[in-house]
C-alpha cells in the first residue's frame, strides 16, 4: 500500500481493511461502509457506501483497477477485460460476471480529528419535528463541516435538533469507525480483525430511496405503525453533496443525484427456527408496505446490496423479456416487477 492507494483482495473485511489503513497512515481512510466484518468484494461489486458517502460518495468511486478470472483461468486486470467489464463489476454485483480477485482502492484524506455525536429524541421531546427537519438538512449541510464549526452551524439551520457541545466527541478517523461499529469507548483497532460478527445472529433487511420529504402528518402516522409492530427499525441514510456530482451512468449504481436520502429497513433476532424467521421477516415486510406512498416510484428503488428475498419471485420471465434492450432499461424494469 502506498500512501494513496493499495491492492485489497476481495476476500478481506472492512475491519481488515480499515486497520491496514490505520498502520500505515493515520490522515487516509477509505468511504466505505460501518460494519467490520463485511466482505470487502461483496460490498464493491454492490457499490458500497458509509459515513463518507456526500464527502467522497460511494466506495466504487474510488476503485481505480480489479484483478478478475476469466471463463479460460486467465486472470485480468483493468486494461485487460476492457471498460465495459470493468465497470459492470464497480456496482452492477461482481458475481454476475467473473470471479474478482482484488480492487485497487484509492485512498482519501481523512481529518486528524474528526467529531462524531448522537442525540436521543422521544416523541415527547419533538422527535417528529426533529426527522422532519432532518430530511432538508443532512442532504444539504457543508459536507466539509469540521469539529468546531458543527454545534454552531446546526443552531443555526437545525434548531430543532439541539445539539450541544456535551453531546459531540472527538477522535481519530480510526477511532470514528469503531465507535460506529459500537465498540466500546477505548477499544483497540485490533478488535477490526475479528472476523466474527458480535453484534447478531439472524436479521433481515430491506431498502428504498425517498425523492421529497415525508410530512409531519405522515411521519406521525409511521411512528403509530411501528409501534403497533413493536421491532423493526428505521436507518435513514443522507445524499446530496458528493452523490450529486457524479453522472448516474458512470458506473452501475443509478441512485445518485435526486435522491434525499436511502432508508434501510432492520430487524435482528436471534432465536433460530422457521417461526421465528417468518414472525421477525413478516414485521420488517410490514413496516416496508406502510412507506409505499412516501418513496421512490416508477420503478420503486432498492440498494443492491441488501439482497432481498422477497424481490426476484418473476425474474426469469422479466429478464428474458428486456435483456436485449440495454443495461439501463434492464435495471429499471427488473425493480418495477419485483417490487
Amino acid at each position: 500500500m502506498t500512501a494513496r492507494s493499495g491492492w485489497v483482495q476481495s476476500g478481506a473485511t472492512l475491519g481488515e481493511l480499515y486497520y491496514k489503513i490505520w498502520e500505515n497512515s493515520k490522515v487516509h481512510g477509505f468511504p466505505a461502509g460501518v460494519c467490520p466484518t463485511v466482505g470487502v468484494g461483496g460490498h464493491i461489486s454492490g457499490a458500497g457506501y458509509g459515513n463518507m458517502v456526500r464527502k467522497h460518495g460511494l466506495s466504487v468511486d474510488h476503485v481505480v483497477d480489479a484483478k478478475i478470472v476469466d471463463v479460460d483461468g486467465k486472470i485480468l486486470d483493468r486494461k485487460a477485460m476492457g471498460e465495459d467489464l470493468f465497470w459492470a463489476i464497480r456496482g452492477g454485483g461482481g458475481a454476475s460476471f467473473r470471479v474478482v480477485l482484488a480492487f485497487k482502492i484509492q485512498l482519501v484524506e481523512v481529518p486528524e480529528t474528526v467529531t462524531v455525536f448522537q442525540v436521543e429524541r422521544t416523541l415527547e421531546q419533538n422527535a417528529t419535528d426533529v426527522v422532519y427537519k432532518w430530511q432538508t438538512i443532512a442532504p444539504t449541510t457543508d459536507d466539509g463541516l469540521g469539529a468546531d464549526d458543527v454545534v454552531s452551524l446546526l443552531a443555526k439551520d437545525f434548531p430543532e435538533l439541539g445539539l450541544g457541545k456535551q453531546d459531540c466527541f472527538e477522535m481519530n478517523w480510526i477511532e470514528s469507525a469503531l465507535w460506529w461499529a459500537s465498540f466500546g469507548k477505548g477499544a483497540s483497532p485490533d478488535v477490526l480483525l475479528n472476523r466474527e460478527s458480535y453484534h447478531v445472529k439472524f436479521m433481515k433487511r430491506k431498502s428504498d430511496y425517498v425523492k421529497t420529504p415525508i410530512s409531519k402528518t405522515r411521519l406521525q402516522w409511521l411512528w403509530e405503525k411501528m409501534i403497533e409492530l413493536g421491532e423493526p427499525g428505521l436507518v435513514f441514510n443522507p445524499y446530496g453533496g458528493k452523490m450529486n456530482e457524479i453522472n448516474a451512468t458512470e458506473t452501475p449504481f443509478p441512485h445518485r443525484s435526486g435522491n434525499l436520502f436511502k432508508i434501510q429497513y432492520s430487524i435482528n433476532w436471534k432465536e433460530a427456527g422457521v417461526e421465528a424467521d417468518t414472525r421477525n421477516k413478516d414485521l420488517v415486510k410490514k413496516l416496508h408496505s406502510y412507506m409505499t406512498g412516501f418513496v421512490s416510484r416508477n420503478p420503486r428503488s432498492a440498494y443492491l446490496n441488501y439482497r432481498d428475498l422477497d424481490m426476484g419471485l418473476l425474474r426469469i420471465g422479466v429478464t428474458m423479456k428486456v435483456k436485449f434492450m440495454g443495461r439501463a432499461i434492464i435495471m429499471g424494469i427488473l425493480r418495477d416487477w419485483w417490487t
